[in-house]
């Protein structure tokens, strides 16, 4: 799954969200402009109204997220795209709130059921971020509900035990004493640094992350996402840079970023990982002002966003890169990718139209 746990292994081990996923997502700081989130791609068209141009990037993509995604995903894509409003996001959102304060009933596809997690906690605050909304009463309300479910030495399991009964993904392990985890932790840590959320849970949650990031030695591409996604917010700026510039010479001589598309087989796949879910230049730095930029010339970089433009299926949606276990987690994930791939694109300049 993406910025999420490694598909095939146990949690924090070398084989990701992120996120996938993807890193931290760009937020809307002019809006109206053309690269902006929430900045319409055709202003003169109500976000209801079907779109003409059947043909370009991003119609094709409109069509394949009306067809197939999750309200979630149609509001988010009405925002990014067509000019929407951020209420509707946070509505559509708030459908997949828990009892206890956290985020459960699959927003993260690989997770069933009703229950909160992590990992769904960490996907919901990604959305919140991308549109402006992280901070206030409900993410008050989060950090507590994180305070309950922390392990012993104050971060977050990758699954909570309470997963049992209910299909998650065979590569997701439910284990009873679930240890402490890069991959869930460093990304929520890292959004609630960047968005100036101030909690008495982040004071060892933020200790673990940098122990966990400078003790990285052999990683695999979500573990770095994880890292990144804490990179960018954490307040010791000097800190993180220097963390962030050590991750990426250990990513080049570690190969784990595919700098040449057409020679990706050359490229090793990570333990567990789906063969040929390899990781590319824009998977680390989907926006130009991440910290990952600086590891990749302009041409490395131009080939992998050439590659992920080629990447757009014929329905419209990008593919799932990972292992698919079940048809509804996948038909789901598609219009998430779909949404990051066409941000990715559009942060770095590429024409959707």
């Amino acid at each position: 799954m993406a910025e999420s746990v490694a598909p095939g292994q146990p949690p924090g081990t070398p084989h990701t969200d992120t996120p996938a996923h993807p890193a931290n997502p760009a937020r809307p700081d002019t809006p109206g402009t053309p690269n902006t989130p929430g900045a319409p791609a055709h202003p003169d068209r109500s976000p209801a109204e079907p779109s003409p141009y059947r043909s370009s990037v991003l119609a094709r993509a409109e069509e394949f997220v009306w067809l197939n995604a999750r309200v979630l995903e149609q509001r988010r894509f009405a925002y990014h795209f067509l000019g929407a409003a951020a209420e509707p996001v946070e509505t559509a959102l708030a459908a997949y709130r828990t009892e206890d304060h956290g985020y459960g009933h699959a927003l993260e596809p690989d997770l069933r059921g009703p229950v909160s997690q992590p990992l769904h906690t960490a996907h919901a605050l990604r959305v919140l971020d991308s549109i402006g909304r992280c901070g206030g009463q409900g993410v008050e309300r989060v950090c507590r509900h994180l305070s309950e479910v922390s392990t012993p030495d104050g971060a977050l399991p990758a699954i909570h035990p309470s997963q049992r009964g209910y299909p998650y993904a065979p590569f997701v392990p439910v284990v009873d004493d679930p240890p402490s985890d890069l991959l869930a932790t460093g990304p929520v840590v890292g959004l609630l640094h960047r968005n100036q959320v101030w909690h008495a849970w982040l004071f060892r949650a933020t200790d673990y992350c940098w122990a966990a990031i400078e003790a990285l030695g052999t990683s695999h591409p979500y573990e770095i996402h994880a890292a990144l996604a804490f990179l960018e917010g954490a307040p010791d700026r000097a800190r993180a840079r220097a963390a962030a510039n050590r991750l990426g010479r250990l990513v080049r001589e570690q190969r784990l970023a595919v700098l040449d598309p057409r020679r990706r087989g050359d490229y090793p796949v990570a333990p567990g990982y789906a063969p040929g879910e390899h990781h590319f230049p824009h998977d680390y730095a989907p926006v130009p002002d991440s910290p990952a930029r600086s590891w990749f010339t302009d041409e490395e970089m131009a080939r992998s966003l050439d590659h992920l433009a080629s990447r757009q299926q014929q329905d419209g949606g990008w593919p799932v890169p990972w292992h698919q276990w079940a048809p509804g987690p996948a038909l789901e994930w598609r219009p998430i990718l779909t949404i990051e791939a066409l941000r990715t694109l559009r942060a770095h300049g590429r024409a959707l139209d």
